[in-house]
């Protein structure tokens, strides 16, 4: 956490914590030995494999209405889901076992790998609930609330100061959605090109162990599979989430969600 302050004193530039993604990096022959242990990643299917999320059939009082920046009636209340989209944050920054994460990716405790790992759960979640039409869409703008409000309560706090808050917050925003781009890129690729974008803003280039890489590569698309299978009116109503474990002893259990027991006994 002492980091933060550091950076924020010193006015760093934000990207040192935040890094921008650029283009997918190739696998080139040198990089025999990263080819090799992500040829044997998850066997889980990919997100381009799933169904794609159907467009909301919309009037055209309600696209003029959204083309002025508003928000046109939903499918619920907006109350409501905003406090789905509250519990679906808290899920990410309360239910991620961050311990682990700094143990077996080697990262420091710090402010910024706690933003890493925030972000790298927020953006799974944002690419789940944009499947839940216009209602989904709404909740993503939410969470992405949230987490602001959460990263700037968190500097003050610490007892940045806020002029100098306020203007690497900017910053801050700018790489967030490079960031969100470079993973939407690497979800629609294979596992190379998902490794790649994990390399970039996660490790912030840094990572020299393909193992991490082949962990965090497992780990996102096991996630994903796993949020692909949680009901989406559920997730519009209550935002809960219970990430599945960065090691999995099982990873194939979650193809394959257990099916609800019922009494039949006398029937």
């Amino acid at each position: 956490m002492a980091l933060l302050v550091r950076v924020l004193r010193n006015q760093t530039s934000i990207s040192q914590w935040v890094p921008v993604c650029s283009r997918l990096i190739p696998v080139s022959p040198t990089q025999g030995q990263w080819s090799r242990a992500l040829s044997g990643t998850s066997q889980l299917s990919t997100t381009k494999d799933s169904p794609q999320p159907v467009e909301e059939k919309v009037g055209a009082l309600t696209k003029i209405i959204e083309a002025m920046g508003f928000t046109g009636p939903l499918k619920y209340s907006k109350w409501k889901i905003k406090i789905a989209a509250l519990r679906m944050y808290t899920s990410c920054v309360e239910k991620t076992d961050f311990e682990e994460f700094f143990l077996r990716c080697q990262m420091p405790d710090t402010f910024n790998s706690w933003f890493l790992i925030t972000l790298l759960h927020v953006w799974m979640c944002l690419v789940r609930m944009k499947q839940e039409g216009r209602s989904g869409k709404y909740m993503c703008r939410i969470i992405v609330h949230f987490m602001w409000e959460d990263v700037q309560q968190r500097g003050r706090v610490m007892g940045v100061n806020p002029y100098i808050l306020k203007k690497n917050m900017i910053l801050m925003t700018d790489n967030f959605y490079s960031s969100i781009l470079g993973y939407d890129e690497g979800i629609l690729s294979d596992d190379h090109g998902l490794a790649a974008a994990l390399w970039r803003t996660f490790f912030n280039r840094k990572c020299e162990d393909p193992r991490h890489l082949e962990l965090l590569v497992e780990y996102v698309r096991k996630q994903m599979q796993y949020l692909d299978s949680i009901n989406g009116e559920d997730l519009l109503l209550t935002g809960e989430v219970s990430w599945r474990p960065l090691v999995e002893k099982n990873p194939q259990s979650i193809l394959k969600p257990h099916s609800p027991t019922y009494n039949d006994e006398g029937l």
